[in-house]
């Protein structure tokens, strides 16, 4: 089992909390002191990010097409998106224009490099809000399971990723999927990727709520699924991460009410984000990989110059 000074964010909220950062709540809104005092460290230092962001994004998203048998979770797309026809692609088309701008990033060969694997949660993340210090490459498709992720991880093979963001469950959920085959799946993702990336950082990210009030168009469907099942799936994937030792980033407190339904302004229709929850989401980006995946780096860096110190004393006459 692998061994980091942080497997989840849970267990950094624990470690780090320090009393003088809470002297900043005071200009901070009702909402987000109530996420605070259910999320630590991480939220405390989200929420200064976000203080001193104003960058403004402009919400728009695409419909793809999706294999059948399985319910997208789309939005209308906007009458004018930078996405152009790409809204019009077939699923088939969509893993053939992944599996290409995987090849073209494994060409390159860019340095910190972290891929977003998902559903259209993560494909319609807006590139300008993605943390800046590293190359990304999004491998999301609207509609996706995680039995649809799991058959596409290899048309990323060849990259040679530092850190693989996973985010997947809802449209399983939706589709009726038993937490068990969920789970299941979720885990041969997780080997799957330990096995093709052996040096990469493995990030499970916690399914997200909804809404308690939704407009998006299944919404019988999405508020049939208790957010109470979502957050004991959650513990679960925290869990196999820990087992695994991968790592577990726990978004669902920044986005919840204090009765555990997704916060409206985080979102465009009950269930997909908003420009403001892809902030959100950015900077819990930002704080993690800067407190818990460089700290991690730089540990095992340490560790390894030890190593080769002792190494060097013993072959020493």
């Amino acid at each position: 089992m692998r061994d980091h000074p942080f497997r989840s964010a849970s267990h950094f909220f624990g470690e780090v909390l320090g009393e003088a950062i809470w002297s900043r709540l005071k200009q901070l809104p009702t909402w987000v002191i109530l996420s605070l005092s259910a999320n630590g460290i991480l939220l405390v230092l989200l929420l200064g990010s976000l203080t001193r962001s104003t960058q403004q994004v402009s919400s728009q998203q695409i419909a793809p097409s999706v294999p059948a048998g399985s319910t997208a979770v789309v939005a209308a797309p906007p009458a004018s998106t930078p996405w152009g026809e790409r809204q019009k692609l077939t699923y088939e088309q969509w893993l053939d224009l992944l599996q290409q701008e995987a090849a073209a990033t494994a060409a390159r060969s860019p340095v910190h490099l972290s891929i977003l694997a998902g559903d259209s949660i993560s494909l319609w993340f807006p590139n300008e809000l993605l943390p800046s210090q590293r190359h990304w490459l999004n491998q999301g498709i609207s509609g996706e399971t995680s039995a649809g992720l799991l058959r596409r991880l290899n048309l990323f093979d060849q990259t040679q990723p530092q850190t693989i963001f996973v985010m997947i469950g809802i449209n399983d959920l939706l589709n009726g999927i038993s937490d068990q085959t969920l789970l299941d799946n979720q885990q041969l993702i997780l080997q799957a990727l330990q096995a093709a990336h052996p040096q990469a950082q493995i990030v499970l990210q916690s399914i997200l709520p909804h809404a308690e009030v939704s407009s998006w168009e299944g919404r019988s469907r999405l508020q049939a699924i208790s957010n109470q099942r979502i957050q004991a799936l959650n513990a679960q994937l925290e869990e196999m991460a820990r087992q695994a030792g991968a790592y577990f980033l726990d978004l669902y407190p920044l986005f919840a009410t204090p009765e555990g339904y997704l916060r409206p302004e985080l979102s465009t229709d009950g269930l997909h984000l908003s420009p403001q929850g892809y902030q959100t989401w950015s900077i819990a980006l930002q704080v993690y990989s800067r407190e818990v995946l460089n700290s991690a780096d730089s540990n095992m860096a340490d560790s390894n110059m030890a190593n080769s110190n002792m190494a060097n004393s013993a072959d020493s006459p």
